[in-house]
């Protein structure tokens, strides 16, 4: 699949989880892609589930891309990333907002105020404002160009507004679908789509790690059956991409496992696994 050479992404949080999913399949898909995070690795460490390992894994794949290592809870630099991005490409395509903080503390369905307060810094300043703050820069190059669609991807967690048991992980997950519903509006005339994509149950590291496996050996633990492969919201984030008429779901919530029926994709095992949905 390569539909989508010529076009320039950035995947924030691409180190690992979820945005290294997307970042390889965007690269698989043709783009060059950026990828972002704190953690950037060596030339020797290639494998490892750091910023150099995954460009090694995108070189190996055919694919074409840069890492920059970026904290994005400073400021400047995200600014300084944008900055570099602008002058090696002069154009942004596809953002995609995956850095997320959330998970340095245990998420469990405690009542709210029986819950940590640090919470808040963790999902809103390492996630929804690091998110909003990446759009902040982002968003004039994007507009600048005048080239065709453009799209913003927010990586989140949508099920009709359901509730998801944890406070803290409820509000920020629906402030993300809010921010791309704001952005979508706004950046209608500019012909740039702004889209919550919310993925289910991924295997991503921390994942298979409570559970004692791997990538390789998921499928003989019992209680990952109804998990997705980070590769699946990738494919979900290409297919969104590669789309022409993109712009009529802009500011709509996306599901990965409604997306996958919609583009006729399949997870990395042929599965097309369901959409997630709250029980009860």
């Amino acid at each position: 699949m390569t539909n989508l050479q010529g076009k320039i992404a950035l995947v924030t949080g691409g180190s690992r989880g979820a945005g290294r999913g997307i970042a390889l399949e965007l690269a698989k898909a043709g783009a060059y892609v950026y990828i972002t995070g704190r953690n950037p690795g060596t030339p020797q460490g290639a494998g490892e589930r750091t910023l150099a390992g995954v460009l090694d894994e995108i070189h190996r794949l055919g694919g074409s891309g840069a890492a920059i290592r970026c904290d994005h809870t400073k400021d400047g630099e995200t600014e300084a990333a944008i900055r570099q991005i602008a002058a090696e490409q002069g154009r942004l395509d596809i953002l995609v907002n995956n850095v997320w903080g959330g998970n340095n503390l245990p998420i469990l369905n405690d009542p709210f105020w029986e819950q940590a307060p640090e919470h808040w810094d963790n999902m809103f300043t390492a996630g929804v404002r690091a998110q909003l703050m990446t759009n902040y820069y982002a968003i004039p190059l994007m507009r600048s160009q005048r080239a065709g669609t453009g799209l913003i991807l927010h990586t989140t967690f949508w099920d009709e507004y359901k509730y998801t048991g944890n406070f803290y992980y409820d509000l920020s997950k629906n402030a993300l679908v809010r921010m791309a519903y704001g952005l979508s509006i706004e950046l209608a005339a500019d012909s740039i789509a702004v889209i919550p994509l919310s993925p289910g149950w991924m295997r991503t590291e921390l994942v298979l790690e409570s559970f004692g496996t791997d990538e390789a050996h998921w499928q003989e633990k019992e209680g990952l059956e109804t998990t997705e492969s980070t590769a699946y919201v990738g494919r979900a984030a290409a297919a969104l991409a590669a789309d022409p008429e993109v712009m009529t779901m802009t500011g709509i919530p996306q599901r990965v496992g409604d997306l996958a029926e919609k583009y006729g994709f399949t997870d990395i095992d042929g599965r097309k696994v369901p959409a997630f949905r709250i029980s009860g």
